[in-house]
């Protein structure tokens, strides 16, 4: 996400300089509400929804993917950093590929994809933060909680019902997560926008610390 920074923390926009500001705030504003608006359409189409929302996340990898293999090949990183880029581009390549076939091809294996992704990737992404220390492993807690409770909600509605009712609950809670994802972005854009547009410092004279203006200048 927006040039495969650590984007979403306080820090990471405090540090930016207003020239990478302005090249990155409209990339940030655009994904975030790309992403919005596909969870919204999500909920809202159900005949189609996962099939929408498994098609976005699979072009977002696609592309991801092709950028970081364009940088490899590209000698903007090198050693053991353009290995990584080449290995994890061509996995992103291959998996945003398989997930718009299997968009493309059928609404029920969409479903089914969500249905069984869903719970794995929450509950990786929670384990994920839980080897980590400080926020992050209680965000891991937090996260890890509400995966068993995802995933207890759509086995029992799997079983109390039917599956493919599970599939939509699931294809609702991809479509909050991608939401929730979203809105960091858009506050990050608009806390970008402001380092960007935010005037230049006046230059410092050579020669004077400021230290003798408030009596009357340096000669006195």
């Amino acid at each position: 996400m927006a040039n495969g920074t650590g984007i979403l923390s306080a820090g990471t926009v405090g540090m930016a300089t207003p020239e990478v500001a302005r090249r990155t705030w409209p990339r940030w504003l655009a994904l975030g509400i790309g992403m919005v608006a596909v969870a919204v359409l999500a909920v809202a189409w159900e005949a189609a929804g996962a099939r929408l929302l498994l098609g976005a996340l699979g072009l977002f990898l696609a592309v991801r993917g092709a950028v970081l293999l364009r940088g490899a090949r590209s000698g903007a990183v090198d050693g053991e950093l353009a290995g990584r880029a080449r290995s994890l581009g061509t996995g992103a390549v291959a998996v945003g590929a398989a997930g718009l076939g299997v968009a493309a091809a059928s609404a029920s294996l969409a479903a089914t994809v969500l249905l069984v992704g869903v719970p794995v990737l929450l509950l990786a992404t929670a384990a994920g933060l839980l080897v980590r220390g400080g926020t992050a492993r209680r965000g891991g807690l937090a996260l890890l909680l509400w995966s068993v409770l995802v995933t207890g909600l759509l086995v029992v509605t799997g079983l109390a019902q039917d599956w493919a009712r599970a599939a939509g609950v699931a294809t609702v809670v991809a479509a909050l997560a991608v939401a929730v994802l979203g809105v960091p972005l858009l506050i990050g854009a608009v806390n970008l926008r402001a380092v960007a547009t935010a005037p230049a410092p006046a230059p410092v004279r050579s020669g004077c610390g400021g230290c003798a203006c408030g009596a009357g200048g340096c000669g006195s």
